[in-house]
């Protein structure tokens, strides 16, 4: 699916790549957490955060907000794992009935980090799996 970026997102990008040397493949400005979330292209997560995250500190003191990232991935599945990490997940089934919906196993000691601290990781994982993939819903099992 094609992702359609605001001109705030497209700036922000090109700050996070002006500071890691990577280019995003999108950018979510969550107002909710006050954190923006870049999706980053497979295998470049560590270039990313940089030597003791000071690639992603850098860019967090430029843009004032607290920034995640999401490694990006061509199947929904493994997308979907990923925007849940760093919670272990065993398994994601999509079942494409009347909506999209993406069952995710996680180990029953990550259910937390999984859901996250007032429900921010799964709603992340919710928010970028229908803009990437249009997945309707993200559940745990």
């Amino acid at each position: 699916m094609p992702v359609t970026l605001s001109d705030e997102a497209r700036q922000y990008i090109a700050l996070f790549d002006e500071e890691t040397d990577v280019t995003a493949t999108d950018c979510l400005v969550d107002e909710e957490f006050d954190r923006i979330v870049f999706v980053v292209p497979p295998g470049t997560m560590g270039k990313a955060i940089g030597p003791g995250g000071e690639r992603v500190k850098r860019v967090e003191r430029r843009l004032g907000r607290d920034i995640e990232l999401v490694e990006d991935a061509d199947r929904p599945e493994d997308f979907v794992a990923n925007a849940l990490a760093p919670a272990a997940v065993y398994n994601v089934t999509i079942s494409e009935n009347d909506d999209t919906v993406a069952y995710a196993e996680v180990d029953r000691a990550d259910r937390g980090v999984a859901i996250g601290a007032d429900g921010r990781s799964i709603r992340l994982a919710r928010r970028l799996a229908e803009r990437h993939f249009g997945i309707a819903d993200v559940e745990l099992t």
